[in-house]
């Protein structure tokens, strides 16, 4: 295929799984169970960072932190007190345990009583002349465990670009907030992110179908495979790139490719 025969191919794709059918098995279901912000920010930011390994399983996981959470996961995390954490000690998913849970509820309650929105935690570290999210995931980590007693072992569940990593989850979330679009998806709730800026998660169904169709180059699945593979949607479509983590996910997943 050539440039504008790939377009055309990819944006077919992309408007294929960009619909709500796409939603009910995917993670993405759990933030689109709330219509008030702050709910669809942490249990869409808790519902990415568990997404790994299948998909029935994250979503299962999920459901299990929203049940703990008495179905109200903001005022939960703003109102809980020690008593109410027990259900959390046995939580588990993968090698996501207690400890990571425990935190990830200490880091919601400290930010969100003092902060409005999650929105705020990205954007900050960031401006419209940036050309993409790099400074913001960088941070967003280093506020989340600025925390006096943030546990090392939860650092790996929390990527950042400063350690070169792809940072599939975070891209995956921002996509969610930010992108926006009539399709009924992404949410689109932030404004101070552009669109433009995001950089397409890069799992190893993405990777695959990317590299299949010339998209991506770079040997290691990295931060810098993330920006070159972005780069090379933009080609397509310079402020939507992300779209098409759609049309590369649905290929890969579907086995289309």
């Amino acid at each position: 295929m050539n440039t504008e025969q790939l377009r055309v191919f990819l944006d077919e794709k992309a408007a294929q799984y960009n619909r709500p059918a796409f939603i009910e098995n995917d993670p993405i279901s759990i933030p689109h169970r709330f219509s008030r912000l702050q709910d669809i920010e942490i249990m869409g930011f808790w519902a990415a960072m568990l997404a790994w390994g299948q998909r029935p399983v994250i979503i299962k996981k999920s459901l299990e932190l929203i049940a703990f959470m008495d179905g109200a996961p903001y005022d939960f995390v703003r109102n809980h007190t020690e008593s109410d954490l027990k259900p959390f000690l046995k939580f588990k998913h993968r090698t996501f345990n207690d400890t990571d849970t425990l935190y990830f509820l200490a880091f919601f309650q400290d930010y969100y009583r003092k902060n409005e929105s999650l929105e705020t935690a990205f954007s900050q570290h960031i401006s419209p002349a940036d050309a993409d999210i790099e400074k913001a995931l960088i941070g967003f980590h280093q506020q989340f465990f600025a925390l006096d007693f943030a546990p090392a072992r939860t650092r790996k569940h929390v990527s950042t670009p400063a350690r070169k990593s792809a940072c599939k989850r975070l891209c995956m979330f921002l996509r969610w907030l930010v992108r926006r679009d009539d399709k009924g998806v992404d949410f689109g709730l932030w404004k101070n992110i552009s669109p433009s800026q995001l950089v397409c998660p890069c799992d190893v169904h993405v990777d695959r179908v990317a590299r299949n169709l010339g998209l991506l180059k770079r040997q290691a699945t990295d931060w810098a495979a993330a920006q070159e593979l972005t780069a090379s949607l933009r080609l397509f479509n310079p402020q939507d790139p992300v779209l098409y983590d759609f049309a590369l996910f649905g290929l890969g997943v579907e086995g289309e490719m």
